[in-house]
């Protein structure tokens, strides 16, 4: 099979990225170079170019040309139920601010209010918040939480930035969680305006629960959406 044109020069010019080829900063060939050194028009090469700026490895200056993109900072994440992610964030030293985007009422959805073991006549809440490192959004948390376990979540949600530390504020100290799932995605209209990415940055979603440990309680259901670009993930061994 004849391999598509505009992918072979995408391959190559992230193989020659990955190589060290280039340096920060530095100007990669213009279109007219590109289309010559491969005998195609220069409408391949520049959609291959705005593939690669798509996928974030290169910037563009109108006029000028593109160059190859700073590597972003790969925070380290332990993918654990133990600690908070507000938590992980402030020990490893980041400058990290949680955001709170919002508080709604869901309407009954058979998985959530499944893994919550609550009835369909209880109300749940998501509680959103946006995580930022250095001022950029690394990370959209959504926490579902029962009201019959927390009888003031309509009121208390949309203040909460870590809701390790209000399930503290409500006597549950130990927790846990059961097993993660972990999916990618490319992200949607909304989540590129929220977490700020471009369409070619694949997300890392992870789903999982909170469960107080001693009472063997299930206190939420958690669904994290990762920019895949800003992270390195650790496995915990089991």
């Amino acid at each position: 099979m004849k391999l598509d044109v505009e992918l072979m020069i995408l391959d190559e010019l992230i193989q020659e990225i990955v190589q060290g080829k280039y340096q920060v900063n530095e100007q990669f060939p213009s279109e007219n170079e590109l289309s010559q050194k491969y005998n195609v028009p220069r409408i391949k090469v520049r959609n291959a170019f705005l593939k690669l700026e798509e996928m974030g490895y290169i910037y563009s200056q109108q006029g000028k040309g593109r160059y190859l993109k700073d590597k972003q900072l790969k925070i380290k994440l332990h993918l654990t139920g133990a600690q908070s992610f507000t938590e992980k964030m402030t020990e490893a030293g980041y400058a990290f601010e949680s955001k709170n985007i919002g508080c709604e009422k869901i309407t009954y959805h058979p998985r959530i209010y499944s893994i919550l073991q609550v009835s369909p006549e209880d109300e749940v809440f998501k509680i959103s918040r946006l995580r930022m490192i250095d001022g950029k959004p690394i990370a959209l948390h959504s926490s579902f939480v029962a009201k019959s376990i927390f009888p003031n979540i309509e009121q208390d949600g949309s203040r909460l930035s870590s809701m390790f530390a209000y399930y503290r504020e409500n006597g549950w100290t130990e927790f846990t969680s059961s097993d993660s799932h972990l999916s990618i995605s490319f992200p949607t209209s909304e989540e590129r305006s929220i977490l700020q990415c471009p369409s070619l940055i694949p997300l890392l979603i992870v789903e999982s629960d909170c469960i107080a440990a001693s009472q063997h309680k299930v206190l939420e259901y958690t669904k994290i959406i990762y920019r895949s670009d800003s992270f390195t993930y650790k496995i915990p061994s089991e």
